[in-house]
C-alpha cells in the first residue's frame, strides 16, 4: 500500500511510501493485542504496596484471655488482626506483576496494531526532519501544520534524534519514539500515528522477522 509522504509544513512532497501489507495489512489478532497491551500495563505496576502482618505489629503477645468459659470465642495475641490496632490478614505484599509473552506473539500484536491504525487512515508518512535545536515551539508548528494539535499523536523516528525529542518532552498530547521503542499499547493509545520516513525500513524489519 502506498501512502503520500508530507513534510513539516504539511504539503504533499509527491512522493509516496511503501508500507508493507505484511505488516500494515493484515487481519489483525486481537486476542495478541490484548495480551501484549496487558503485559504492557503490568510491566508498569510498581508492586510496592504492603500492609503490616500481626508480626510486624508492635504490642504484646500475652494471650489477653483464657481458652475456656468466657462464653466468646477463643483469642491469643492483642495484635490480631480481628482487632483494632491489630495486622491486617491476608495484606498485600510487594510482588511483580509482569508476565512473559513469546517474541512472535508480540510481533503479531504490534503488526495487528498498525493494521488497525491503517485501515482508520490514522497514519501519515512524514520526510525526515530535524531541528537547530530543542525548542517546543518548533514541535508545535509541525503539529499545527499537520492538524494534531488537538489530537493524541506519536511520532516514529527512524533512529535517536535527540532535539526533536527534546522539543516535544513538555506536550502532553504528542510523544516521540524510536522505531526500536514502539509498542502496541503506544499505537493503539495515539489518535494519529506519525512515521518519519527512515523509520518505515526498521519497522518492517523488526516485526517481519
Amino acid at each position: 500500500m502506498k501512502v503520500a509522504v508530507l513534510d513539516i509544513n504539511g504539503k504533499d512532497t509527491g512522493r509516496k511510501a511503501e508500507l508493507s501489507k505484511e505488516v500494515f495489512a493484515i487481519e489483525p489478532n486481537n486476542h495478541a493485542v490484548y495480551l501484549d497491551v496487558k503485559q504492557y500495563l503490568a510491566n508498569q505496576r510498581q508492586g510496592t504496596h504492603k500492609s503490616k502482618e500481626r508480626n510486624e505489629i508492635s504490642g504484646s503477645t500475652r494471650k489477653i484471655k483464657k481458652q475456656k468459659g468466657t462464653g466468646t470465642a477463643r483469642a491469643g495475641s492483642i495484635k490480631s488482626g480481628i482487632f483494632k490496632g491489630g495486622g491486617r490478614m491476608f495484606g498485600p505484599r510487594p510482588r511483580n506483576y509482569g508476565f512473559k509473552l513469546n517474541k512472535n506473539l508480540k510481533r503479531l500484536a504490534r503488526r495487528s496494531a498498525l493494521s488497525m491504525k491503517a485501515s482508520e487512515k490514522a497514519i501519515l508518512v512524514l520526510e525526515d526532519f530535524n531541528f537547530d535545536a530543542p525548542k517546543t515551539k518548533n514541535f508545535t508548528a509541525v503539529l499545527k501544520a499537520l492538524d494534531l494539535e488537538n489530537k493524541k499523536s506519536l511520532f516514529v523516528l527512524g533512529g535517536s534524534n535527540n532535539n526533536v525529542y527534546l522539543s516535544s518532552r513538555n506536550l502532553k498530547g504528542s510523544e516521540v519514539v524510536t522505531n526500536s521503542e514502539l509498542n502496541t499499547y503506544k499505537i493503539l493509545n495515539a489518535n494519529q500515528l506519525v512515521l518519519l520516513e527512515g523509520a518505515i525500513e526498521g519497522i518492517e524489519s523488526n516485526l517481519s522477522k
